[in-house]
């Protein structure tokens, strides 16, 4: 190496160490001056104390719990038996996992149009109710869903295929593919259910996996909607992803189906202490029917119904009292053939008091076929008992009181449109939605470009609608006439769009 590198090295060196000989000197300077002393320096360097000279704390470990078990035997066996029952129930509980798929047309910086394909997951719990390995969930958690899979306790997924669909109960019926043998939940019996029974909610809060809470039932015959039938409300704890879960009793017997929550969020929902469930009979009435026939059957009587407000009381000079009013009657309905007409005013309904449409709708849809109901009804004054055959309900009820060109006109607006809906879940309600949501779009429609799939809509020019069949008629009978404008939800923002006239 020439000899003027080394020099300048020895005098860089040099700097470096004359710059730290004089920040280690004010450094101590200023540690002494803030009551440092030579003796924390040596401790803090390691040199203060020696390891082998440490001596342990004396510590005494308490041996003996605060109670014996005698003297708490009673809860020390009921803390027994929750395990037990938990372990009898947990095996027969799945999770089930979804997966949905969209397409969404996006424009590049140079304006040219491109479909981009989104997926979206979903979560919800289900329970195996038959050694073949059917499984009950709800329908909302698999509805327009391209892909499901169930996870089994012992952490084996399964693919799975959906047996059926009960939109109005928000049941849906699965089959386990490949595996077994199943280990099965016995349905209860909820019309025995009473108000404080104790009660477990098992599923698969938030992908978390088998979870177990306890509490009560808090309250029985709650209704959400004028198209659900009445609910058990418990404070066990239900959360997103129990969703399909049963709710069990102390016998490990499945009395309901978990299906929705209260809560004042609507977009992040959370547990209040208000959880709502589907009453077991009423979710075993809906998979036999599924198993044996492929679909619900429900019961219809065949009228239209509005319930008594000051005005319409009035106008009938109906005194005071329960009852719902008749508005219309299909032709060749059961109602028709008991005497129904409009006007009348419906008291009572196989001896069970009528306190609004929404109540006397329930019972008829889960009324049998072909059984005689007993009713009474106020017309003019009077009190007269009539009998009404059930009849099957089926998508024709609802217009049967339109001619075959009224019908077609409908079918080939609709066509054209080209979009397929769903009526709101339990949870969507309960979040305060109202409308219908977009499970399908047909190519090459009036619809494609404008709707996508999972858009809510609300209103129809400005009218809102509470049904897919009121979405319809209303679409059906705007469209044919002039365009058509929508209000909407998408992504959690409020959207207007128009669809063209159908010609």
């Amino acid at each position: 190496m020439p000899r003027s590198h080394r020099e300048t090295i020895n005098r860089i060196v040099g700097l470096l160490a004359v710059f730290v000989i004089a920040f280690g000197s004010v450094s101590l300077i200023r540690y002494f001056q803030r009551g440092g002393s030579w003796a924390d320096i040596k401790d803090r360097l390691g040199f203060g104390q020696d390891d082998s000279r440490y001596a342990p704390e004396y510590y005494t470990l308490s041996a003996e719990a605060p109670l014996d078990f005698g003297d708490v035997e009673l809860l020390g066996r009921l803390n027994q038996e929750y395990a037990k029952l938990t372990e009898a129930v947990v095996p027969s509980v799945v999770s089930i996992n979804t997966e949905s798929f969209h397409t969404q047309q996006m424009r590049d910086l140079w304006g040219r149009t491109q479909l981009r394909r989104f997926s979206s997951t979903g979560q919800g719990s289900g329970v195996i109710v038959t050694h073949e390995g059917h499984v009950i969930t709800n329908y909302h958690v698999i509805a327009g869903q391209q892909k499901i899979s169930v996870t089994t306790h012992g952490g084996k997924e399964v693919p799975a295929q959906i047996i059926g669909e009960d939109q109005f109960l928000d049941i849906a019926v699965l089959k386990l593919e490949g595996g077994g043998p199943y280990r099965p939940l016995k349905f209860g019996d909820s019309s025995a259910v009473q108000v404080g029974q104790m009660v477990f909610a098992v599923g698969n809060p938030f992908g978390l996996g088998e979870t177990v809470t306890q509490g009560i039932i808090s309250a029985k015959e709650r209704s959400l909607s004028d198209s659900q039938r009445d609910l058990f409300q418990t404070d066990a704890a239900i959360n997103p992803g129990n969703s399909g879960g049963p709710l069990v009793n102390l016998r490990g017997e499945i009395i309901g189906i978990n299906v929705a929550i209260f809560s004042p969020d609507r977009e992040n929902p959370g547990f209040q202490g208000v959880g709502f469930s589907i009453p077991s009979n009423d979710a075993r009435d809906s998979l036999e029917q599924i198993l044996n026939r492929g679909q619900p059957v429900r019961g219809y009587l065949g009228v239209q119904m509005r319930d008594l407000d000051p005005y319409v009381r009035r106008a009938l000079r109906y005194p005071s009292g329960p009852g719902a009013m008749v508005t219309g009657v299909v032709p060749g309905s059961p109602a028709e053939q008991a005497g129904l007409r409009a006007k009348d005013v419906i008291l009572s309904y196989n001896g069970q008091v009528i306190q609004s449409y929404a109540q006397l709708f329930a019972m008829v849809q889960g009324s049998e076929v072909g059984d005689v109901a007993d009713i009474t009804i106020w017309r003019a004054a009077s009190q007269l008992k009539l009998a009404a055959v059930i009849a099957e309900s089926s998508p024709s009820n609802g217009t049967a009181s339109l001619d075959s060109s009224q019908a077609e006109q409908i079918e080939r607006v609709l066509k054209a449109i080209g979009v397929e809906v769903r009526g709101l879940s339990i949870p969507e309600r309960m979040r305060g939605y109202r409308g219908v949501v977009v499970t399908g779009v047909r190519p090459q429609s009036l619809a494609e470009g404008r709707l996508q799939v999972g858009d809510m809509i609300y209103a129809i020019n400005g009218a809102r609608f509470s049904t897919a069949v009121d979405f319809f008629m209303k679409l059906a009978a705007s469209a044919a006439e002039q365009e058509t404008q929508m209000q909407l939800l998408r992504g959690g923002e409020m959207v207007q769009l128009m669809l063209p006239q159908v010609k």
